[in-house]
This record gives structure tokens, sequence and C-alpha cells, in this order.
């Protein structure tokens, strides 16, 4: 808003300065690109990394099955099957020892990180993720989660986009005072020495 009255305060004004109606123009300009361009922006992002992230999700719940483990007992010192940060895993939640079937009707047992923290006993059970051949895997990321990342990653690129605009016309309108600073200099170094001598001119 104040982009637009700067205009309409330097257009018809005899003291205007030339950049004083190039730094209104490039405040207008920002304003536009910031209401228009950065939410445009966003939105491009958001939409596109949604639909990335739908196809991901739609391929691992594709690829991953749910089952059910059965509890035989406790695990020490046994590393989780098929799961790669087994140190960190083991530090939050207990091992056990668990049977489960694979996607073509196979048993298999093996070392599982329980699904809480609590003790567990022989014949309890809790939902495992597995992949074809019946190995442990993560939870697949569901609709919501993709969602839910397309609108950051939107955000985020709108407020990116918004504040390399606002650095930008920072950064030009810097150069602009210092243009003009410079100019003023060079005027006063050639009126300034002369300036209320009788006969001078000034």
């Amino acid at each position: 808003m104040r982009a637009v009255l700067g205009l309409r305060r330097w257009r018809h004004n005899p003291l205007r300065r030339p950049t004083d109606l190039a730094e209104a123009w490039v405040a207008l300009v920002a304003l536009l690109l910031l209401l228009l361009a950065a939410p445009a922006a966003g939105w491009a992002v958001g939409a596109a990394t949604g639909a990335s992230l739908q196809q991901s999700a739609e391929l691992h719940s594709a690829r991953h099955h749910l089952t059910t483990a059965h509890v035989i007992g406790p695990v020490e010192g046994e590393a989780p099957a098929g799961d790669p940060d087994a140190a960190l895993t083991r530090q939050v939640r207990p091992m056990v020892k668990a049977y489960w079937a694979t996607p073509g009707g196979d048993r298999v047992t093996g070392a599982l990180p329980a699904a809480r923290a609590d003790s567990w006993q022989p014949g309890d059970t809790f939902a495992l993720w597995t992949d074809g051949r019946g190995r442990p895997v993560g939870r697949p990321m569901s609709p919501d989660d993709a969602r839910e990342q397309a609108v950051l990653a939107g955000i985020g690129t709108a407020l990116l986009a918004a504040g390399l605009v606002e650095g930008a016309r920072r950064l030009t309108v810097w150069r602009m005072v210092r243009r003009r600073y410079a100019w003023l200099d060079r005027e006063w170094a050639g009126t300034g020495p002369d300036w209320g001598r009788t006969g001078a001119g000034s």
C-alpha cells in the first residue's frame, strides 16, 4: 500500500528525484511479487511435492504388508531382524523374540523391537510391517503424511520466495541510495567550494 501511495505522491511532485520514483516502482513490484508470485511458487512446489509423495506412498503401501507378530519371549544382545538402526532402536524399546507370517504364508522367527517400551509376555501380539519376503520394515508413508509434508514444503517455498523478493528489494534500494549519495557528492564537490561567495553564481 505504501508503494502505491509513494507512486501517487512522487508522480507529479516538483521535488521528485528520478530515484524517488524508481524506489516507489521497486516497492510496488516487490509488493505484487509478495502477494502473487510467492504464494504461486509455494502452491506449485506443494502440489508437485504432494503428487510425488502420494505416488511414493502408494508404492510403499503396495510393497509393504501388515501382519501380526507373536511374542515368544525377551531377547538380550540380539539385533532386530532387518532393522539397520538396531542400536538406536534397542535403546528406546526392548527386544523380543517373535514369529510372524510372510505374505506367502511362511512362518518367520526373529528378534524385533517391541511396539512399546512396556514389558512383554509370551503370547502378546503387535502389528508389524514387512516387505514381500517377510522382512520387517518401517511403517509406510500414509496419504495424510504425504499431504502434511507437501503443505510444509509449499509453505517453506512461499516463505523462501518472499524472503528472496524482500532481499532483492532491499539490495536494489540500497544500491539506488548509494548511487544517489555518490551523485550528491559529485555535485557538492563542484559547487561546495564556491558556496556563498559573491559572484560565484550560487
